[in-house]
């Protein structure tokens, strides 16, 4: 499951220059949150006497974000974003580049940017290219109350007759239809590659995204089932589509999510589990902040540190009945840690330096999505699916780690009312199921390949045997 990331990038900036410097054209540079680094263009221009431009976050998938306020006084350059909290602050070294910080909730992050006469792309060589030997339409449609629309391509094998069908389900935070994240597709590689095998599918934009519209603000994963099964029902009105053989097929949360659908409708006939959590989500998390800590050479009494801190705050802080309590609760808890670490581990362990770091996490934490995420247990719905099952999940994933994981995937599959699942563990893999080295998130946007030729050969095969 993705790492949950605070620097949320399908946002609008202004753009307001007070200065004349010649900043026109393309701007590159990477912000490394220590967890992974993103690409970040800004292209800027100057529009009757104003600095205009957009952004770019090319390994979200990301493109021409509107930008709005930025002041320019000498060579000191400032950038504000007030509705995520987030503010650039640094200096032109010269006209090329630009070095500074970026802060935004409990985290301040050094940018760098450099203007470039063209922005760098990355290789992604199974990125499918037409021409295609299917159809492939692009669709909109829309819940029962047509409060939201959703935006996807649907792709449909050669041939007459009716075909089994699968939707795919996206990760943690807002993703295109493709699961665009650091320049890869894998949502677009596995639509090509099942299609080609003979099987309709369904790909999305989240809510907020691309084509899609609705408020990701104060949506849960229950409410991304909720878009899963407007999006199942599309597919059962389709003509092309064998309604006896309809499936999902979920990525990190979206394994989840495909869980929560699966365990309430009898008409689903598979469900295929990329890094789908199969155990509490508290237990995975813990693990999960663990081996991305290891991986980025944490000293053992800082991963301590950190590990203590969020077993004693997260349950407090996010089943608390009010807002205050919570704070509360929080302040106590974090004075608490001093008894046993330094000030400089607990810095280090929880980036909280002061009381207002302490009260923006806890203002995250507090989110709707993240409440009904960290009170969720896989058991409660797995054990009420029935259609086949397919559990895969890289050996080396340091997000979803693997052993703990299908190990509750299998608790539960032997009591539920599924009769045939598969659960493997897949070697040398990471959590996008790629072939990887030192297989930490920052690895992800290194690696040329999007995912490995094995796991779809696997996908493929289990669905030629238990679905076709």
């Amino acid at each position: 499951m993705k790492q949950i990331c605070f620097f949320t990038l399908s946002i609008f900036f202004s753009l307001l220059s007070i200065a004349q410097k010649p900043i026109e054209g393309a701007w590159e540079g990477r912000l490394n949150t220590g967890s992974f680094s993103l690409r970040l263009v800004f292209h800027l221009k100057k529009d009757a006497g104003f600095f205009t431009g957009t952004m770019d976050s090319p390994d979200q998938g990301a493109k021409d974000i509107a930008l709005t306020k930025v002041t320019l006084v000498g060579d000191s350059l400032g950038m504000e974003v007030a509705n995520i909290g987030g503010k650039a602050s640094g200096r032109l070294v010269n006209d090329t580049v630009f070095v500074g910080q970026w802060s935004q909730s409990v985290a301040s992050l050094p940018l760098e940017l450099k203007k470039v006469a063209h922005p760098s792309t990355v290789n992604r060589p199974q990125t499918p290219k037409p021409p295609f030997p299917y159809a492939a339409e692009d669709v909109i449609y829309a819940n029962k109350d047509h409060s939201i629309q959703y935006g996807a391509t649907i792709t449909i094998p050669q041939g007459e007759g009716s075909f089994p069908a699968v939707i795919l389900i996206t990760g943690s935070g807002q993703q295109n239809r493709d699961e665009e994240l650091f320049g890869h597709k894998p949502f677009a590689v596995i639509a090509d590659f099942l299609t080609r095998q003979g099987y309709v599918v369904l790909r999305v934009d989240d809510r907020g995204i691309g084509k899609t519209t609705g408020n990701a603000d104060s949506a849960t994963s229950r409410d991304y089932a909720d878009d899963v099964n407007v999006g199942l029902d599309y597919l059962r009105s389709r003509k092309e589509v064998d309604k006896s053989k309809i499936g999902m097929l979920g990525h990190s949360e979206g394994g989840m999510i495909a869980q929560i659908v699966a365990a309430e409708r009898p008409d689903i006939a598979f469900v295929i589990s990329l890094a789908g959590p199969g155990e509490k989500i508290t237990d995975l998390m813990r693990e999960q902040s663990k081996a991305i800590m290891e991986s980025a050479g944490a000293s053992k009494e800082v991963i301590d540190a950190s590990l203590r801190f969020n077993q004693m705050v997260i349950i407090p802080v996010i089943t608390a009945p009010t807002d205050t309590i919570a704070r509360l609760a929080a302040k106590t808890i974090f004075a608490n840690l001093f008894k046993n670490y330094s000030k400089a581990t607990i810095e280090a362990a929880t980036g909280v330096t002061g009381e207002q770091d302490l009260m923006n996490l806890v203002g995250v934490y507090r989110q709707p999505w993240m409440r009904y995420f960290f009170q969720y247990n896989p058991d409660q719905y797995i054990r009420k699916m029935k259609g086949k099952v397919l559990v895969l999940n890289g050996e080396k994933d340091i997000q979803v780690v693997s052993k703990s994981n299908l190990a509750g995937w299998k608790a539960s599959l032997a009591k539920s009312g599924v009769k045939k699942y598969d659960v493997v563990e897949l070697p040398g893999l990471n959590h996008l199921f790629q072939h990887c080295k030192t297989c930490s998130v920052p690895e992800y946007a290194q690696i040329e390949e999007t995912i490995s030729p094995e796991v779809l050969e696997i996908i493929g095969n289990w669905m030629k045997a238990n679905v076709k």
